[in-house]
């Protein structure tokens, strides 16, 4: 049984790592509580841009568009795809990082490798992609795409989408797809969507699946005008609400995280403690025997 001075420093050290994942804990509840405020503040715009994108596209049902370019003609071992992955900076988050990493494996490993481009975003996948293909000869790693998840901003959220909209248009791109963590109710996991090229299909059809019989409208300057202004900040939506999406599972899943570490840490200091007692009564009460044992030999050495 271990002395009391080393269960008191291991009592000590418990305590103060107690108090860091506590307050670890208060920290992403916080960021978690702005993060979703945020999102409520800004989907109302984006969900009216999608209806103005369906109205617009159940009026023109022939309108062609370079956004909604599918290049059926390429065949599939010759099309160039692009993943947007969202992991996180840091660790300390559960099964997270490690979700978003092995659903993106999954779908690297239905593609072509030598015609994947990789954009990830936090230092988790980036490090751990870097790694990966210096180990194996695999998919390309944009190397100047160093973006953070943490804080996530429209201003960010449009730059990427610039950058793989720009790529998409050059035809460096065929598809572009978002690998993120979508928060459903308590519960959060990896999700697969496909961001470039669109479809016709994302903007409100039918029950059958054809396009809606609606009255003829008119469109200043031209509806191809007006797509190319909408469809790349609802392109901006989208990746701002999968970064959003991804943080909030971030912090949900730390604080799940802490939470764990901290019962555990009361858990152990309750068994440090019980421990403790037991090695100061064990103390006592050899401190007690030998004063009993002294005060007997004294008294024999009297008679």
């Amino acid at each position: 049984m271990p002395n009391m001075q080393e269960i008191r420093e291991r009592i000590a050290s418990v305590q103060q790592i107690l108090k860091i994942t506590n307050a670890m804990y208060l920290m992403s509840s916080s960021k978690l509580k702005k993060a979703r405020k945020n999102l409520e503040n800004t989907s109302p715009y984006f969900d009216k841009l999608q209806v103005t994108l369906d109205n617009i596209l159940e009026h023109t049902p022939h309108l062609k568009q370079k956004y909604f370019d599918r290049r059926s003609k390429i065949p599939e071992d010759k099309r160039k795809k692009g993943f947007i992955i969202i992991t996180a900076d840091k660790g300390l988050c559960g099964s997270y990082n490690h979700n978003v990493l092995k659903q993106a494996e999954k779908e690297l490993a239905k593609a072509f490798v030598n015609n994947c481009y990789i954009f990830v975003l936090g230092q988790v996948g980036r490090l751990y992609f870097t790694h990966r293909n210096n180990d194996v000869d695999h998919s390309t790693i944009d190397g100047e795409f160093l973006y953070t998840t943490q804080n996530p901003t429209l201003y960010r959220a449009r730059e990427i989408a610039e950058i793989v909209m720009s790529r998409f248009e050059k035809k460096e791109l065929d598809e572009v797809y978002l690998i993120y963590t979508k928060m459903e109710g308590n519960e959060y996991a990896p999700k697969t969507v496909r961001l470039l090229p669109f479809e016709r299909k994302h903007f409100g059809l039918d029950k059958d699946g054809t396009l809606k019989k609606l009255p003829k409208a008119s469109f200043l300057p031209s509806p191809e005008e007006v797509m190319n202004y909408l469809i790349p900040n609802y392109a901006k939506g989208l990746i701002y609400g999968a970064m959003v999406e991804a943080f909030c599972c971030e912090q949900q899943a730390r604080m799940t995280a802490m939470d764990a570490a901290t019962t555990s840490a009361k858990d152990m200091i309750k068994d440090l403690s019980l421990l403790y007692n037991r090695a100061r009564q064990a103390a006592i009460t050899q401190e007690i025997s030998e004063v009993a044992g002294g005060a007997n030999a004294l008294q024999n050495m009297e008679n």
